[in-house]
């Protein structure tokens, strides 16, 4: 109905316009219309002279550190599933965390042959955030930690625990994979700059150089200005707020704050990115940094902290779409994580392919159930080849196993891997070696090289080019 009525529109603009060209404008309207009705944040369409045009549109993504309440929560959950992998692959864990002033809460259920110190896994991640002080109100040296795991209940495990061929899923419930050609790792701008700043804020902190008064938590938040044709055009506005010492008087210390993030923090963001995404930074952004003035309480102290409370920070920052699942604290069985995974890398090696340039890839499960309820594919409209987004759906199903215990096997994601995903999204990041190391209670330790991020690898290009006559 949409498309009818644009094009009807059209055609009456280019009769009041008089043009020879009038239907040469109606055929072009055929490509854009359905790209104004699948594009976010649909633009409602202006005509001026002899063109049609369209309302460029703005598009926010947020990120926050690894020392914000919520993703402490998130890497404590996360420590444990590699401990419990690491000693056991087997493990069948579902771990939550709650962090607040100088207290550390664990609760959730276990099906493992090994036992771990639980308490201090959570207090060593502490400290390697970097919540050290005692004048933080939340340290991993001095704060509680209370434990209330138990065991994983037998009537979840029977619809689970099966042979590999039939294992069924942890739980029902759809999740998303999405990707982007917009920038080299595949993600949405937005987030993906996001992200590249508190890691560099992060780095900075630990440096203790340039900036010497920054505290763990931290967030930050960017606008993006795009054109018509969903292209980036430049950064409208980016937002940091970042705990600090209380070093100065308010005003002084807010003023050197703001000054060192702008000149030190975002020039060193701006270095490390690709030259066409530099270009995106000029002299007419707006920055609101610490907007609200003095930021010296924060962590578990100033907020509350639970596992998985930043699912959109974790996945594509509002773009695409998000089944509701967290993925920390769980492991690999609950498809609420090890499907998001898999769909992300279908997502990725489609776009990689050149099937499309920008897709979401849905996939659904019963509990209890190996195979998928169904497999959803949408390109936006950013596929040229003369394929339906469900015929597309159909062939990528046939390319992927999608059972939960292939997606384990293909992915390897029975192993440690976890920890470095809890912060700083679990997409988009550098697939690489590892070499961890893990210990008990009683002193024995095992050391284990490890693939990270195996979703993000792009091993089945070849394979779907070849799938698909690319």
């Amino acid at each position: 109905m949409w498309n009818i009525t644009f094009l009807f529109i059209q055609y009456l603009v280019s009769l009041w316009l008089n043009t020879e060209d009038k239907f040469d404008l109606i055929a072009t309207s055929l490509k854009k219309a359905k790209a104004v009705r699948t594009t976010p944040l649909a633009r409602n369409p202006i005509f001026c002279s002899h063109k049609t045009l369209f309302m460029s549109y703005l598009f926010t993504s947020e990120s926050v550190s690894e020392g914000h309440p919520d993703k402490v929560a998130d890497q404590i959950s996360d420590a444990l599933i590699d401990h419990f992998l690491a000693f056991d692959p087997d493990s069948k864990v579902a771990c939550e965390t709650l962090v607040t002033t100088g207290q550390v809460f664990l609760a959730g259920e276990v099906k493992s042959n090994t036992y771990l110190d639980v308490q201090k896994i959570a207090r060593d991640t502490i400290n390697k955030i970097g919540y050290t002080k005692g004048e933080y109100m939340f340290d991993g040296n001095s704060c509680g930690v209370l434990s209330a795991i138990h065991e994983q209940s037998e009537d979840i495990n029977r619809g689970v625990d099966r042979g590999a061929e039939e294992q069924g899923a942890g739980d029902q419930g759809m999740m998303f994979g999405y990707a982007t050609n917009e920038t080299e790792n595949y993600m949405p701008l937005a987030l993906d700059l996001s992200h590249r700043i508190l890691i560099e804020l992060a780095a900075m902190r630990r440096e203790g150089t340039d900036i010497t008064y920054i505290r763990p938590d931290s967030k930050s938040q960017v606008t993006i200005e795009y054109d018509d044709d969903n292209t980036p055009n430049r950064i409208d506005a980016i937002v940091i707020s970042t705990q600090h010492d209380d070093f100065d008087e308010e005003t002084a210390m807010l003023a050197k704050i703001r000054e060192d993030l702008k000149t030190k923090l975002i020039p060193r963001v701006v270095a490390k990115l690709p030259s066409h995404i530099q270009d995106l930074f000029n002299d007419q952004i707006t920055y609101h940094i610490n907007p609200t003035g003095k930021f010296v309480i924060g962590g578990p102290h100033g907020d509350t902290g639970l596992t998985g409370r930043k699912i959109i920070v974790d996945t594509y920052g509002g773009k695409g779409a998000h089944g509701g699942g967290a993925f920390s604290g769980k492991d690999p069985s609950k498809v609420d994580r090890s499907a998001a995974y898999a769909t992300r890398h279908i997502a990725k090696n489609m776009v990689a392919a050149g099937l499309c340039s920008e897709v979401l890839v849905q996939v659904s499960y019963a509990i209890g159930v190996a195979e998928p309820m169904g497999v959803f594919v949408d390109t936006y409209g950013t596929s040229p080849f003369n394929l339906t987004d469900g015929e597309i759906a159909d062939h990528i199903s046939k390319l992927f196993d999608l059972r939960p215990a292939a997606i384990e096997k293909r992915l390897k994601l029975r192993r440690p891997i976890y920890s470095e995903t809890a912060a700083y999204g679990h997409m988009g990041r550098e697939h690489k070696t590892v070499t961890k190391t893990f210990h008990q209670p009683n002193g024995e330790s095992l050391t284990l090289e490890v693939e990270l991020f195996t979703w993000e690898k792009l091993d089945y290009v070849d394979v779907i080019k070849e799938a698909f006559g690319i």
